[in-house]
């Protein structure tokens, strides 16, 4: 029994210091050039803190340099990620345990939905070790609310959304902007874009992020950007919808079918009992999945009702996520009438609350209502007719400069966040 632990206890240790010296060279190798938009709103005191967010987002790098923030002030900290092979046949729960024993104070889960019954282990972690602090990724935040394992009222999460314009010219260009609440952005249009405009010219770079901006990966040289933006959504719905959702094979293939269908549609005001019939599917079956596609950041609901999304409810309009992808799926015939109110939306909906009107294109906040508008053929510029008599009415402009008037550029919603 004695050589039996001591075998057991070596090769926990000698699977710490090789996990330990993973976790050691990805946080000194970590830039610290560039940080996103969450790295300052994040309540790092939290006991568990989950991030969500699309694939290619930005999430391991973000943990890593929280890692690295923590590891220059001196604490113990441990970066791993859950699909390590150790984690196929150890408890999550036993390796925190070993951590904190030797010192850990804050622990760092990558891809943790991958792990089974991970959301048991963390709310374990949380009951029997208190002085340690967990920080997860997941790409979805579904599974906090779901199953016996409530984790609701332990962790508190938070979205992680791709590039805002604004973080783009940064991590792109070295053009540092300031975040404008979308508040003063209506207050003072004019004076915020002429002095953006003093140190940059909005809109060549504007069409280069509506065309592979939005997800940080357009810094890598390995593959073209559409290329490993198609090969990130396929992995979305082959590998982590099953993972999330527990959908099978078969639902990989009426997914994918109807993100085809909606690819083709959009902007689409959704007939739900046609596209179910397209897709083969219930009409039950089709609003999960419609679900299951945007929890997973390929789609946005637009929606009359202010009560929020849930599978119960169909929505009124439906969008691909963001115009990279609308770019990616129809790299010579993306609508550009479809481009302006998916960016607008997709930049909008990380603070605020969208909605559709009764007139106009978006209703935010119960309060503003927004028409989107570009130039016709004919050279003559539309939109605002719509929205002429409403209070508190702005027309969105693509393709223009400075603002004027109640008529604001598309691209300085691009500074929200």
């Amino acid at each position: 029994m004695i050589l039996c632990f001591r075998i057991v206890s070596f090769t926990q240790m000698y699977i710490m210091e090789r996990l330990k010296e993973l976790s050691g060279r990805r946080i000194n190798h970590v830039s610290m050039d560039f940080h996103r938009y969450l790295m300052n709103e994040i309540h790092w005191d939290e006991r568990i803190i989950g991030i969500s967010g699309a694939r290619g987002s930005g999430k391991t790098t973000f943990l890593l340099q929280r890692a690295k923030i923590l590891s220059e002030e001196g604490k113990h900290v441990l970066y791993v990620s859950v699909d390590d092979f150790y984690f196929s046949a150890n408890r999550l729960v036993l390796f925190a345990e070993e951590f904190a024993k030797y010192g850990g104070v804050c622990l760092f889960l990558d891809e943790v939905h991958k792990y089974p019954n991970w959301s048991q282990e963390l709310k374990n972690i949380y009951d029997s070790l208190p002085e340690l602090n967990v920080v997860f990724t997941s790409s979805s935040a579904l599974e906090l609310y779901k199953g016996k394992y409530d984790l609701s009222r332990r962790a508190v999460m938070y979205d992680m959304q791709g590039l805002s314009f604004r973080e783009y010219l940064e991590l792109k260009h070295r053009i540092l902007i300031p975040v404008y609440p979308l508040t003063e952005i209506l207050k003072k249009p004019a004076d915020i874009t002429a002095s953006i405009i003093r140190v940059l010219r909005p809109l060549p770079v504007f069409e280069e992020y509506l065309r592979e901006g939005i997800y940080p990966f357009f810094m890598e040289q390995s593959l073209s950007y559409t290329e490993k933006l198609l090969s990130i959504t396929a992995l979305v719905i082959e590998t982590d919808l099953p993972s999330v959702f527990h959908v099978d094979y078969q639902a990989v293939i009426k997914l994918k079918r109807l993100l085809s269908l909606i690819n083709s549609l959009v902007p689409y005001t959704p007939n739900v009992e046609k596209l179910a019939r397209q897709t083969g599917v219930t009409r039950d079956t089709l609003l999960r999945y419609l679900y299951f596609l945007e929890r997973s950041h390929l789609v946005l609901w637009l929606s009359r009702d202010p009560t929020g999304i849930n599978y119960m409810n169909k929505p009124d309009k439906l969008y691909l996520h963001n115009t990279n992808l609308s770019f990616a799926f129809n790299p010579t015939q993306a609508n550009r009438g479809n481009i302006r109110e998916t960016s607008f939306l997709n930049q909008l909906a990380v603070r605020h609350t969208v909605n559709l009107p009764v007139q106009g294109d978006f209703f935010v906040d119960q309060k503003w209502t927004f028409e989107i508008g570009g130039k016709s053929k004919g050279g003559k510029s539309k939109g605002g007719k719509q929205i002429r008599d409403i209070r508190d009415s702005y027309v969105v402009r693509d393709a223009i400069e400075v603002a004027y008037d109640n008529v604001i550029p598309l691209w300085l919603f691009g500074f929200l966040y």
